[in-house]
């Protein structure tokens, strides 16, 4: 399994981006996708997170409200809408996969996409 992630670029506070995730290989019921991100000197983090099926979609406080996962069956594509974007949001973003349930442990994943690079200006 590859996953590709795109959609990254330089926007301002306030504006809306959508990342897209591309996977290669099989999926099933039982997989799960999530989005992660990594600041500069910052730990990656959980942003949100969906079974293939569509259910269970979770997200971290810091995005609810604001970015919405969602999954494209027969495109075999993950996305993550983001609207009210914020300075704090500049990062580089992860799509990862894992069988089983979302959950926010990096390290429970066991593919991971290349990163694209969100950056919004104040």
């Amino acid at each position: 399994v590859q996953l590709q992630a795109s959609g990254g670029g330089l926007v301002q506070a306030g504006d809306s981006l959508r990342l897209s995730c591309a996977i290669s290989g099989p999926t099933y019921s039982s997989t799960s996708m999530a989005w992660f991100r990594q600041a500069p000197g910052k730990e990656r983090e959980f942003v949100s997170g969906i079974r293939w099926n569509g259910n269970n979609p979770r997200y971290a406080d810091s995005v609810k409200g604001r970015f919405t996962i969602s999954r494209d069956r027969a495109e075999k594509k993950v996305y993550l809408q983001m609207t009210s974007l914020r300075p704090e949001d500049t990062a580089l973003y992860f799509c990862a996969r894992r069988t089983g349930s979302p959950v926010e442990g990096s390290d429970d994943y066991d593919r991971w996409g290349q990163g694209t690079l969100v950056t919004v200006s104040s």
